[in-house]
């Protein structure tokens, strides 16, 4: 059969294993060789069991023509410092071995978080514009410097190339702050922003990948769904009503939620469901690549997976768990007082 071999990172688990999966029935691929910590479910790949950070994948990389690196954690209840020691330390081990192994091709997965959710934004952005995102959110640094990692290894590595494919708000068996935000009772919204929402399927990501895999496509790729959606429309499609806080209230509060260890997200993340950071798509539509899924049907989608959880403030609470229970009320209770302080403040100022 004629067609690359492709090596596959994080193949065990999550989009790693859907793009295994993928690839291992397509006509247009040689081979996959299926690296992870544990055996995946992938039995028509070669499997190699290690840690990514293990200098000795340069060994198992051999033969590959193209590498797609998909270790990554970017799990909210994972320790901070321990994810970024894996993901960062994992991607440059990843591509030192990959440029040692011989291979020229490479692709990296971040997320369209990079460009920043900012209230200057275009809508939507280039895929060019000027990645001003912070690391004050939840895996964004680490993603960032992913991005720095990729600029400069062809750099480092002459004559290697480096795809770096960025997924707006990913889909499909994903647990992220922002799939969490529709766990809610109450859609968060901060008064006087303007959010948009442009979700991207893993059904999308993983054929926008295949098509990076195949050279049909190179550079840095945003993969999500046409267009984006208002808040109004969000509200309207999932019949969740809002809470809306004053900007002050809602990001004071996250801030000290976090800081107390009540919930696992920073008040960074608030920002990405305040402005707008919707990408246009245009490397990949040029090259033919069309998404499958729109933003109303990944919602809904989204919507059926988070039924029956019960978020609030980020943190997943269990029927059973009574110190989630106990820590979903200090939530409520310090948003409402927050909220209640600042309208007396406000109050007494008018008087």
């Amino acid at each position: 059969m004629r067609g690359p071999v492709v090596a596959v990172t994080g193949a065990a688990s999550g989009v790693g294993a859907l793009l295994t999966e993928r690839l291992a029935a397509s006509d247009e691929v040689k081979k996959v060789i299926a690296i992870d910590e544990r055996r995946g479910e992938c039995d028509a790949a070669q499997w190699h069991i290690l840690d990514v950070r293990d200098p000795a994948i340069a060994e198992k990389l051999r033969g590959a023509d193209v590498v797609v690196h998909l270790a990554l954690d970017l799990d909210l209840e994972t320790d901070a410092a321990a994810r970024t020691a894996y993901n960062v330390r994992g991607t440059q081990t990843v591509l030192t071995a990959t440029a040692a192994a011989g291979i020229h091709r490479v692709v990296l997965c971040t997320s369209t978080m990079v460009y920043g959710a900012l209230p200057d934004n275009e809508l939507p952005l280039s895929e060019d514009a000027e990645l001003r995102a912070t690391a004050e959110a939840t895996g964004v640094g680490d993603l960032l410097e992913i991005e720095r990692l990729a600029r400069r290894a062809p750099r480092a590595h002459p004559g290697l190339n480096v795809t770096v494919v960025r997924p707006a708000v990913l889909v499909g068996g994903t647990d992220t702050a922002l799939t969490r935000y529709f766990e809610s009772p109450r859609l968060l919204v901060v008064a006087g922003s303007r959010p948009a929402w442009q979700f991207c399927h893993v059904e999308d990501l993983c054929s926008a990948m295949e098509y990076a895999v195949l050279e049909k496509v190179d550079g840095e790729l945003a993969v999500g769904c046409d267009g984006w959606l208002e808040q109004e429309e969000v509200e309207e499609l999932s019949g969740i009503r809002r809470m809306e806080l004053p900007s002050a209230v809602a990001l004071g509060a996250a801030a000290r939620l976090h800081r107390i260890g009540l919930t696992p997200s920073p008040a960074g993340d608030l920002a990405y469901t305040m402005h707008p950071w919707v990408v246009s798509g245009s490397r990949l539509h040029d090259a033919g690549w069309r998404p499958r899924w729109t933003n109303e049907e990944v919602l809904a989608e989204l919507l059926e997976e988070v039924s029956g959880r019960h978020t609030v403030a980020g943190r997943r609470l269990g029927r059973k768990d009574a110190t989630a229970a106990g820590a979903a009320g200090a939530t409520v209770a310090l948003l409402g007082a927050a909220a209640v302080v600042r309208r007396a403040r406000k109050a007494r100022r008018r008087i």
